[in-house]
């Protein structure tokens, strides 16, 4: 494996995102965390969750492997520049966990569901300083089981 923390540009980009796609696939949060910058911040922009810091994005990520235990992802598109990757992904997994946001409780449907989402990430230093999350919303929440949501 490269030492990423020596490459630059987009070819370290692409490294440091292979090795963070790796560390997803192998739901292993200390490579993962390992991955991102001490201050990095984790946006999911449908969900509304938000961490700063290694720590409260670790949280976070624990609580995605809780709810969705086997979630895997598959990359359709990347894209890489000097200081960032953007990534189009269709995420499936089996939704085993409730889900509370705001007081409103989304029961687990013990099935496997999939949706599409994307990932922008800016690198610095070789780790990923920023990850915002973007997922088709009303493909989620059908794939969840939100009655009256879909297409």
């Amino acid at each position: 494996m490269p030492d990423t923390d020596r490459l630059v540009g987009a070819k370290g980009v692409r490294a440091v995102i292979a090795r963070y796609n790796q560390a997803w696939a192998d739901h292993d949060l200390d490579a993962i965390m390992a991955l991102h910058t001490e201050d990095s911040v984790f946006e999911n922009h449908t969900s509304g969750g938000l961490g700063i810091g290694r720590e409260q994005i670790r949280k976070i990520i624990e609580g995605v492997f809780a709810t969705f235990p086997d979630i895997a992802f598959s990359a359709r598109r990347q894209y890489f520049g000097e200081d960032f990757a953007v990534q189009e992904w269709t995420a499936t997994a089996t939704f085993a966990r409730p889900i509370v946001r705001d007081g409103v409780t989304l029961r687990p449907t013990g099935e496997k569901i999939s949706w599409n989402g994307v990932d922008i990430l800016p690198v610095a230093g070789g780790r990923v300083a920023r990850k915002d999350v973007y997922v088709d919303t009303l493909g989620y929440l059908a794939a969840i089981g939100v009655p009256g949501e879909g297409r």
